[in-house]
């Protein structure tokens, strides 16, 4: 009787063994699975392709450092934390960046490595002005380049505007923003097709002004919202063609868009009493009052942000 009680008992522990066996089998995937049928981890990782090469980075860095206004606009509109910038020249519809709660890394043109290197941030955003400083930036942390290539405005803004918005996230948010720039940018263009007006655009400062034509700095006025250039022949560059005020007055814009640079600055001055001098006042632009001053911290400053350019758009408007 006691052999068969043991007989018994070894048998159900062998039964049970067994099935605990099938059941850890079952677990397993089958040897012959296909990779797309286990479960894959997303990859937190991004490579983002600029002018300046590629890099890779964290998706939604925390630590960000900004060198372009512009981005600095379009992270704000977006809700998306900022922990340093050059805090001199902040244009003024930003200045809640001028709190010591955020880093103050130097300047636009004279960045402050030492302490760009003590934060330790995740990812730097840069633009023209910081271009010769790149790979030294790259040293630091992935470093990603977010000017924008005048000649081809809309498409180089929307561009930066789809690596923000693939870093951080907010693919439906910026969707529905650029949405509503299209829309107000067709709005003008409807217009600028049906007026018989020329236009011309000029950089004040200290006195002294100089001319922006298409495919140039400004040139989004006549390339992206249509107004006819009253000079077809200006010079592309950075720094606009030093022009004089005779020049104004022989080129006689019916429209004269006028960027105040001084005013941009902060250094104290305006542009406006020494644009509208003897000689300008002659124009058609002063005689039928087309005299639009454009805020300099948006064009001058900040241009390519999301703010900036719904600021430039609703400006550009007032020449109509």
């Amino acid at each position: 009787m006691k052999k068969l009680t043991l007989s018994l008992f070894a048998l159900i522990l062998m039964l049970a063994l067994a099935a605990c066996g099938g059941a850890k089998d079952e677990e397993k995937p089958a040897d012959n699975a296909k990779p797309e049928d286990k479960p894959a981890e997303e990859s937190k990782e991004v490579t983002i392709t600029h002018e300046l090469g590629e890099t890779t980075l964290e998706k939604n860095p925390e630590k960000v450092v900004v060198f372009d206004f512009g981005t600095l606009d379009t992270l704000d509109e977006l809700g998306i934390e900022v922990a340093g910038l050059p805090q001199s020249n902040v244009p003024g519809y930003l200045s809640k960046y001028e709190d010591e709660k955020y880093e103050n890394l130097g300047s636009l043109k004279e960045p402050d490595f030492e302490a760009i290197n003590a934060m330790k941030p995740d990812v730097i955003f840069i633009s023209g002005r910081q271009t010769d400083l790149y790979d030294q930036l790259s040293e630091i942390a992935p470093t990603i380049f977010m000017g924008v290539d005048t000649a081809n405005y809309m498409e180089s803004f929307k561009e930066n505007m789809g690596k923000i918005a693939t870093i951080f996230d907010k693919e439906d948010e910026m969707n529905t923003e650029l949405a509503e720039v299209d829309a107000s940018i067709e709005e003008i263009k409807t217009k600028t097709e049906g007026i018989d007006s020329n236009a011309l655009i000029i950089l004040a400062t200290e006195g002294k002004v100089s001319a922006y034509g298409p495919s140039s700095r400004f040139g989004l006025v006549h390339d992206v919202f249509g107004f006819e250039p009253a000079d077809e022949k200006i010079e592309v560059s950075t720094h606009g063609q030093n022009i004089t005020f005779e020049y104004i007055l022989e080129t006689n814009p019916d429209i004269l868009f006028v960027i105040d640079r001084d005013a941009a600055i902060g250094n104290g001055a305006t542009a406006k009493d020494s644009v509208e001098n003897d000689l300008v006042k002659k124009t058609n632009a002063f005689k039928n009052d087309k005299m639009v001053y454009l805020n300099g911290e948006y064009w001058y400053l900040s241009g390519g942000g999301l703010q900036s350019i719904k600021e430039m758009i609703k400006e550009v408007e007032a020449g109509l």
